[in-house]
């Protein structure tokens, strides 16, 4: 059998938001990767960690786990501390720039772990660099044991390969561990044909193929990330994890954002 089937369940936080717990019966995908930007865990700052958004993504990420039978593993970008390909192009050399864009993102996993087990969350950090003292060495059988044993596994290190994007690591990640689909967190609701916050008359797409995303040029993710996706036949959902049931709608196979298949 795929999936392990747990036999507890911790109850939510009611305080912090209400789900229809009759409705996790119903959930479209079981095995998920989810794909976090840097950029949101700094929230308003633009900058750094913020803690007030590591703490609701967490409680986000809490109700998901408590909902019902879901494995979780989770990418976490760099980019609010550092970002590779900028530093390159101010005259660092780019596979430097990038492995200090790798170890930014080993702070935000072990950042948003903490916050995780704060809330009697388990979970592993697994680093594609190998940095044994903070957390476990990528290794893909190990990382679908965690899964199979209820542990939210957190990728960090994209790749652990300058030139490759957090985005592609996702995609990546997600074959190895036969996710069933990979879901992207961004700061708009879907993929739009423009910028919606520099054109309100933007329209948004309800489903794309991923030719479609490849010909258009649309820049939800890099190129070798959607091809990998392509090539493994692999749903993306692009959303917004605002309101705090958007991923448990989506996880359902409701409406919810732009799905890329």
């Amino acid at each position: 059998m795929r999936y392990a089937i747990r036999t507890h369940c911790r109850r939510p936080m009611t305080a912090y938001h209400t789900i229809d717990w009759s409705s996790v019966e119903s959930f479209k995908y079981r095995r998920v990767l989810l794909k976090l930007s840097g950029e949101h865990l700094a929230g308003d700052k633009g900058y750094g960690i913020d803690p007030k958004v590591i703490k609701r993504l967490a409680q986000q990420i809490k109700l998901i786990m408590d909902a019902g039978d879901i494995e979780l593993a989770i990418t976490v970008g760099g980019g609010n501390i550092f970002r590779g390909v900028k530093a390159s192009t101010d005259g660092m050399e780019r596979s430097q720039a990038d492995y200090i864009g790798m170890l930014a993102t080993v702070m935000n996993a072990l950042a948003l772990q903490e916050a995780l087990e704060r809330l009697n969350v388990f979970t592993r950090v697994q680093s594609a660099i190998a940095m044994q003292e903070v957390a476990e060495t990528y290794i893909r059988r190990r990382a679908i044991r965690h899964l199979e044993k209820g542990r939210v596994v957190i990728f960090a290190a994209g790749t652990n390969n300058p030139y490759f994007t957090t985005d592609t690591a996702a995609a990546l990640r997600a074959c190895e561990i036969n996710a069933d689909v990979l879901m992207k967190a961004t700061k708009v609701d879907g993929i739009y044909d423009d910028d919606p916050q520099a054109n309100p008359g933007a329209k948004r797409f309800e489903s794309l193929t991923y030719l479609d995303v490849l010909a258009r040029d649309l820049k939800v993710m890099d190129s070798a990330a959607i091809s990998l996706c392509k090539e493994n036949k692999l749903p993306l959902i692009v959303f917004s994890l605002e309101p705090a049931d958007t991923m448990i709608r989506a996880l359902r196979g409701e409406a919810v954002g732009t799905v890329v298949s």
